[in-house]
């Protein structure tokens, strides 16, 4: 267990790394007792874009493979959770089941896509063509979805005004009523579940999976010779971290009891690859907490101009690759580790000089 959450696809190993990680978590568990009840909602609703983060750092930094689909994925289980807990009521443990069910069509539409696109050889630039098409035709449709006769059974897709009026997550819970996962119940599950899919994609890349992905981003060619089905790794990254860009949309709709096609458009599917690149896309623990980081600031520009906010985007993601194509949280980290390794080196090499 421990060589998995410690090993040598995932940096951040030793025990500073661990004790400033149960240090930042504790912070986090103590954050609602010191925050208002607007603003850790707030909070959940910025943690809630992580997980798309996650899944994209896991299929381009870790996978190799460039893709402009998450809001796609993002779109099709954030719109799937409106229809089907619209449709299931709304109560009881069905909001859950609406969750899984989504999640398993944001599955099952990245394994046909990827299944088209990894066995047809489209790779390189032309993935995240393809995957970009794919986003824009769905966008485009929920966009033409505005009159009555686009529902699905009880819920309507109501076009560019977007689905409303479902319910959000809930469980049952005592005879006052069911548990609503709201403000800083909400915070609470979605800190729980950003701790989980971090751990355990850190154990997934640790694995023989995970050294696997990794062989196959270096050199395909010479995984293939060494006899792995080099197609079957790709497919079963991309649906893993396309599934978690499902887990932000199905959220999201959650949180907010809305989606829009917005949500899918664009400028939209744009933003995880500015989070991704800025934050440096081979390391896990650089995007997750990068990405958070820059979700901060884009929201609190956006207060007062979202032209501003988009322009800052762009210059980024300009800046990064041509600066620091590696990511600059990940450049940054790197340097504060060979300073501090420097300077706790240095009496020992003054020592040997002596």
């Amino acid at each position: 267990m421990l060589h998995l959450l410690n090993g040598p696809q995932t940096p951040g190993t030793g025990r500073g790394f661990w004790g400033t990680a149960a240090l930042v978590l504790l912070l986090a568990l103590l954050y609602p007792l010191l925050a208002d009840s607007y603003t850790v909602g707030n909070t959940a609703y910025l943690m809630i874009w992580v997980f798309m983060a996650m899944g994209l750092c896991l299929i381009w930094g870790y996978g190799g493979m460039m893709s402009f689909g998450q809001t796609l994925f993002f779109g099709i289980a954030g719109y799937g959770y409106g229809v089907l807990a619209i449709n299931f009521g709304g109560e009881g443990f069905t909001t859950v089941y609406a969750l899984v069910l989504a999640l398993g069509l944001a599955a099952v539409a990245a394994a046909v896509l990827g299944y088209f696109m990894i066995w047809g050889g489209v790779g390189g630039v032309f993935f995240g063509i393809v995957t970009l098409s794919a986003t824009l035709v769905l966008a485009f449709f929920l966009g033409q979805t505005a009159g009555p006769e686009w529902h699905v059974g009880s819920a309507r897709l109501n076009g560019f005004n977007g689905m409303k009026d479902m319910a959000p997550l809930n469980i049952p819970w005592s005879a006052d009523g069911p548990l609503y996962f709201e403000g800083t119940t909400l915070y609470y599950a979605v800190l729980v579940l950003i701790v989980v899919v971090y751990l355990g994609l850190r154990m997934l890349l640790n694995s023989r999976f995970g050294n696997v992905v990794v062989a196959v981003r270096e050199d395909p060619q010479r995984a293939e010779l060494l006899g792995y089905d080099v197609r079957k790794y790709q497919l079963a990254t991309f649906v893993i971290g396309s599934t978690l860009a499902g887990l932000s949309g199905a959220l999201y709709t959650s949180w907010g009891q809305f989606i829009t096609p917005a949500s899918v458009g664009l400028p939209a599917a744009a933003m995880p690859i500015v989070w991704v690149a800025f934050s440096g896309r081979g390391d896990l623990t650089a995007t997750t907490v990068g990405s958070f980081a820059l979700l901060w600031v884009f929201q609190t520009l956006t207060v007062y101009s979202q032209q501003a906010a988009l322009l800052l985007m762009g210059a980024l993601l300009l800046c990064t690759v041509m600066l620091a194509p590696q990511g600059f949280v990940l450049g940054v980290s790197g340097a504060l580790a060979r300073l501090l390794a420097a300077r706790g080196a240095s009496p020992v090499q003054a020592g040997r000089a002596a």
